[in-house]
């Protein structure tokens, strides 16, 4: 983890496991995750949910059109779209299109304290 006040990290220098670059090991960030992942086509991210740590999920593409299934219910997600999922849904980000699709996964517990600026 970083010690430092500002943490920069190119994306080719992030650390990866697979098709996943995990920014927020590699930032050093502590409050919440953030994660890239990179889905080749006809592959999905392992299906789950985040009951257990009651963690909200922000899914943002970055490239190519994967879907968002939640529930068994496929929800295209096209480049440039954001998702935003309770804890308790059931869900993977699965690509059916014919190039990788990269997706950002964010996510905190609903406790995390966190409180909006005024003008946001």
């Amino acid at each position: 983890m970083s010690t430092e006040p500002l943490t920069i990290v190119h994306s080719a220098d992030l650390e990866r496991t697979g098709g996943w670059a995990l920014v927020r090991r590699s930032l050093g960030v502590r409050s919440f995750g953030i994660n890239v992942v990179e889905i080749a086509p006809g592959e999905a991210i392992p299906e789950h949910d985040e009951t257990d740590r009651d963690q909200e999920e922000v899914f943002l593409t970055l490239s190519g059109a994967p879907s968002l299934v939640v529930d068994g219910a496929a929800h295209p997600l096209p480049e440039g779209a954001f998702a935003r999922l309770d804890p308790q849904p059931r869900r993977t980000v699965r690509n059916d299109g014919e190039g990788p699709a990269t997706v950002l996964i964010v996510s905190a517990p609903r406790t995390s304290g966190y409180e909006a600026m005024e003008w946001a």
